[in-house]
């Protein structure tokens, strides 16, 4: 499958990646960071997910933030973000901190406005698009999951797809539609014929 050249291929072919999913309470991004902690293990990577919200159950500013390497990990937290993943303005503002000119930064395009920047944005209308095709909001994570492994390649679609199929009952079959909605945003062969 041909990826769009959004990253290129040195900063993927790092041997630690340094990833940050960041939200509002309510947007599904901790569960997020968990799939894409299991998926990356499923493929035989080392994996450290820690995540941190306020005391909101929802609404407040939330994030997840995953090493994954080929090696044994040596520190757990992160040094720097190489892709960050944000649903949420505040979330975007408060969580970007330690974000740098090699930092790629994956944006719902109609909740975040990241202004003028010195590192790579790529933004896509998640929550447009889970309002189009599904009439609610809730897919616009699932949506940008699958956008997120388009654009890095960190993991296999197949295995974020069994992940999503293992670990999501309720809505089960919108939920990996909705996965290859987002892949599909980016990558220009579909997923599934």
């Amino acid at each position: 499958m041909e990826r769009l050249s959004l990253v290129s291929q040195d900063h993927l072919d790092q041997d630690e990646l340094n990833i940050r999913i960041a939200g509002r309470g309510g947007q599904g991004i901790i569960k997020l960071g968990l799939f894409l902690a299991e998926a990356s293990v499923l493929e035989g990577k080392n994996v450290v997910q820690t995540q941190s919200y306020g005391p909101e159950a929802r609404g407040g500013a939330c994030r997840t933030d995953l090493v994954i390497s080929k090696d044994e990990i040596d520190y757990p937290g992160l040094r720097r973000i190489d892709i960050f993943l944000v649903l949420d303005q505040e979330a975007y503002v408060k969580y970007s901190p330690l974000l740098n000119k090699k930092s790629i930064v994956i944006y719902d395009s109609d909740l975040v406005k990241p202004g003028k920047a010195d590192y790579k944005l790529i933004g896509f209308p998640f929550t447009k698009k889970a309002l189009n095709e599904f009439g609610n909001t809730l897919f616009a994570n699932i949506i940008a999951f699958g956008a997120l492994v388009a654009v890095t390649g960190i993991v296999k679609p197949e295995t974020a797809l069994y992940v999503l199929n293992k670990r999501l009952k309720r809505y089960n079959q919108e939920n990996l539609k909705a996965f290859i909605e987002g892949y599909e945003m980016v990558v220009k062969v579909p997923l599934i014929h």
